[in-house]
């Protein structure tokens, strides 16, 4: 059973740092491209960041190229957001996501609130 568990959000100070990390269980992990997506009040969900199997390949939004970094560790099934510089429309839910065969799997989210 595929399982993906976002942690590591909170309310932080704009240009303030979270890092989020994703922990992932019953696949390949190694096997697999991993994504960021978030989704703010009122607005349709987005892709912020996509990683590929090994790490070597990532993509990012526009809007957080230069302030966020994914990255993924393949011994401890894990994949992180570093987010930096937050700005307020940064604020949102944040979810992880992997395509395991025909099934696209999401974690259940960690809010992050970039407020003053």
């Amino acid at each position: 059973q595929v399982q993906l568990v976002e942690s590591g959000g909170g309310l932080v100070q704009p240009g303030g740092s979270l890092r989020l990390s994703c922990a992932a269980s019953g696949f390949t992990f190694s096997r697999y491209t991993m994504s960021w997506y978030r989704q703010a009040p009122g607005k349709e969900r987005e892709l912020v960041a996509t990683i590929g199997p090994i790490g070597g390949i990532t993509n990012y939004a526009d809007s957080v190229k230069g302030r966020f970094t994914i990255s993924r560790d393949n011994v401890k099934n894990t994949v992180h957001l570093q987010m930096n510089s937050l700005k307020p429309e940064d604020t949102a839910v944040y979810y992880c996501k992997a395509v395991v065969g025909m099934n696209h799997q999401w974690g259940q989210g960690t809010q992050v609130t970039v407020s003053s």
